[in-house]
């Protein structure tokens, strides 16, 4: 089998028949309990029958669509507007977080990610041909590390809402906690993802990302004294709804 192209893709998207939605709620399931890189395997095992490593089938990314366009519906109500129309604050909040936030995001990361490992993790095989990423499995990566994100800061922050948004210490606290998490596990998620090739070497430096989340988690907490600590959920709420 020849590997799956982004135009392969696409297409079973307009096939919703043929798409595994129960597959795609189980992974999400695993991406967050405790062995997270249990997820990986179902590629290794694509690799040997269909050789290729990426998703062909698009279900997972159509189910998180699904949920942003959910989580559009909540904020936007959260956030209505005193003057304007709620469908035009909805369509907005959808338009950044999916092809955004989601997809402009993704491409960007799995392209970088893609090069990365590419021009410095890739090793020469026996066939003395050095193997490359497929750039659709590195946007698979940024949709597994993408999900724990989303949980983090469009579901367990949009309850958090009232708290978060506060001007207190205990509220930026919170907020930045929630922020650091889910830069730390989407970092973390890809970093599992790129582990699971066996061509990679020094996988690490995908983690190196959490060091300048937490530098600036600590510095938000130490600066805030001194007026230079901000709130990540009034960030947000500043940039998504002001």
């Amino acid at each position: 089998a020849n590997p799956v192209t982004p135009a392969d893709y696409l297409g079973r998207l307009l096939e919703p028949a043929t798409m595994d939605i129960q597959s795609a709620l189980d992974q999400m399931r695993t991406l967050l309990g405790l062995q997270p890189q249990r997820i990986y395997k179902t590629s290794y095992y694509r690799k040997q029958t269909k050789n290729h490593w990426a998703r062909d089938d698009p279900a997972f990314a159509a189910v998180q669509v699904a949920l942003l366009l959910v989580a559009s519906l909540a904020y936007s109500v959260a956030f209505r507007p005193a003057q304007g129309y709620l469908l035009t604050t909805i369509l907005g909040f959808a338009i950044k977080s999916v092809l955004i936030n989601f997809i402009g995001v993704g491409a960007v990361m799995a392209t970088v990610g893609k090069q990365i490992a590419d021009r410095h993790l890739a090793s020469v095989g026996r066939t003395h041909v050095k193997q490359t990423v497929e750039w659709l499995y590195a946007f698979d990566i940024h949709c597994n590390a993408f999900f724990p994100f989303f949980v983090m800061v469009y579901g367990i922050q949009f309850f958090l809402l009232p708290i978060v948004l506060g001007t207190s210490v205990m509220s930026l606290i919170i907020s930045n906690t929630l922020f650091a998490v889910a830069f730390s596990w989407y970092f973390y998620i890809t970093h599992l993802g790129y582990r699971a090739l066996p061509f990679l070497s020094n996988t690490e430096v995908f983690l190196f990302p959490i060091a300048a989340v937490a530098f600036l988690y600590i510095f938000n907490l130490v600066g805030h004294p001194f007026g230079l600590g901000f709130n990540g959920s009034r960030v947000m709420a500043y940039l998504y709804f002001e």
